[in-house]
């Protein structure tokens, strides 16, 4: 797991990059506000049910929650089912909010 800032990610987003987002949030926090990407709560990764994002192992995944805990642990979790890339967006939905909204 490496990490990533909210200012390299909005960077990449407004450069058109085609990138593999995974919010890991609940569903209650992603209606609230989101910045796209597949959508699977922690928990479920937790529980290994990600067939959905299962041909991204080889990609490089940004992955988001509200602090970046959680996505922090979804990406530990992940690199142990062999995702080789994942990244950590530092500061979460409250960094981007706090610079983008």
């Amino acid at each position: 797991m490496q990490n990533i800032t909210a200012e390299e990610l909005k960077q990449r987003i407004d450069n058109g990059e085609e990138l593999y987002i995974l919010d890991v949030r609940e569903p209650h926090e992603r209606a609230e506000f989101n910045i796209g990407g597949t959508h699977i709560p922690l928990g479920f990764v937790q529980q290994m049910q990600v067939d959905e994002i299962e041909d991204w192992k080889d990609k490089e995944i940004i992955v988001y929650c509200r602090s970046g805990n959680r996505s922090g642990q979804a990406c530990m979790l992940l690199d142990s089912m062999g995702f080789t890339n994942t990244r950590n967006l530092v500061g979460g939905m409250l960094k981007w909010t706090e610079l983008y909204k």
